[in-house]
């Protein structure tokens, strides 16, 4: 039987809570991208967007896993081809996928090879959902902007590069409001209990790494959007349901990466910058700036994303305890600043550029080659009819 010790579907080197558990933790992903973002994508842009937004966010879900099995995840972390490049194959066979999963190491040994007691099927799954989730939270800043035909033709292709498009229409910058404010609330709940997943899965085990990190994730979520929502009462007088989902979102972005690493004392710390600094540059600082101001991101994706997932990066390299990155990596010596590893963090924020300036270059060759096949952005129409027909939200 299945479930029998001694049957060839339970290995000696499976371990059944670590395997649950990672099974479960894909799941808590996979709720933040459906229904978590379909709703929160649904309910946060204008009526005439709310089909086409919601929709964008379900195809890329569906589209995303069937690029992931048959290159995407081998490229990822199969055998190394390029630099920034690993060599593409298919995860669907079954002397592949019920073989032990294996993580390589890096080529300068500062991770090294990870062989979790759960089948390569897991990790599959369990990748997938960060793949598919990096996808839905990109439209968010092109809704509105965006025609469907274009998503659909590009969507695998992103998964692999990257993707830009032109701006909104002048009068949908200026009057943007959503169109359900309880279903968007419902949406970024969604998306803030499956963050648990979404970092409590990283670990790779059910162990006191995982522990640490979901209880740092919401310690970290609630205390950036009480501080974003105070902001937001001091200088405008009144609370914003909006400001309180996207201090929720900074919250989770900036602790994500040292979710199981910092103690939760440093938690709170960290949801105070990732409610203050985000909201600092997205309310008064892009208002003010002439080159900001041209930026068109619908949902405010560089503030909520970019900056609290660096600020979140740098706060990591401070803050980590070497006693909790010795429970994550066999690796002797890593440490935050504070506990005397200072020129690593140096080293860790001078790493963010490059990858920065990589992804503009294929950006900028995506959307060249973008525009020569597919017109990608919304008509410049004032009937109303015809932009809702282009969107799919009138069929007929």
């Amino acid at each position: 039987m299945a479930y029998a010790a001694s049957s060839p579907a339970v290995p000696d080197w499976l371990n059944k809570g670590d395997n649950a558990w990672q099974l479960t933790a894909a799941t808590f992903v996979g709720i933040q991208s459906m229904p978590g973002l379909v709703v929160l994508y649904g309910s946060i842009v204008k009526k005439k967007w709310a089909v086409n937004s919601a929709f964008m966010a379900l195809y890329a879900y569906a589209s995303s896993l069937l690029v992931w099995v048959l290159v995407g995840f081998r490229m990822a972390f199969g055998e190394r081809l390029l630099p920034f490049w690993g060599k593409a194959g298919v995860a669907l066979t079954q002397d592949y996928l019920v073989g032990r999963a294996k993580l390589s190491a890096t080529k300068r040994g500062s991770t090294p090879l990870v062989e979790p007691f759960y089948p390569e099927a897991t990790l599959v799954m369990f990748q997938f959902e960060f793949a598919a989730i990096t996808l839905i939270l990109l439209a968010g800043s092109v809704l509105g902007r965006m025609n469907i035909k274009a998503w659909m033709a590009f969507t695998p292709l992103w998964l692999m590069l990257s993707y830009t498009v032109g701006p909104r229409l002048k009068s949908d910058r200026e009057r943007f409001s959503p169109n359900n404010i309880l279903l968007m609330i419902a949406g970024g709940g969604l998306l803030w209990m499956g963050w648990a997943g979404f970092n409590g899965g990283a670990p790779y085990a059910a162990n006191i790494t995982a522990s640490v990190a979901v209880l740092n994730t919401n310690v970290s979520a609630a205390t950036s959007l009480l501080t974003w929502t105070c902001l937001d009462v001091i200088f405008f007088g009144k609370p914003s349901v909006i400001g309180a989902v996207q201090g929720m979102m900074t919250g989770l972005v900036c602790i994500t990466p040292g979710a199981g690493l910092v103690q939760t004392w440093a938690a709170v710390v960290m949801g105070i910058f990732a409610g203050s600094v985000p909201w600092f540059t997205m309310m008064i600082l892009h208002k003010k700036s002439a080159l900001l101001m041209k930026v068109d991101d619908t949902l405010a994706v560089f503030h909520t994303h970019a900056v609290a997932g660096l600020l979140g990066g740098v706060l990591t390299g401070l803050l980590a305890t070497p006693e909790l990155m010795m429970m994550e990596s066999s690796v002797p010596g890593p440490k935050g600043a504070f506990y005397g590893g200072g020129i690593k963090q140096g080293a860790q924020a001078a790493g963010e550029q490059p990858w920065q300036r990589r992804w503009g270059v294929v950006e900028a060759w995506t959307v060249w080659l973008d525009r020569r096949i597919i017109e990608a952005t919304i008509g410049k129409t004032s009937d109303l009819v015809r932009i809702e027909r282009w969107l799919c939200f009138n069929p007929s």
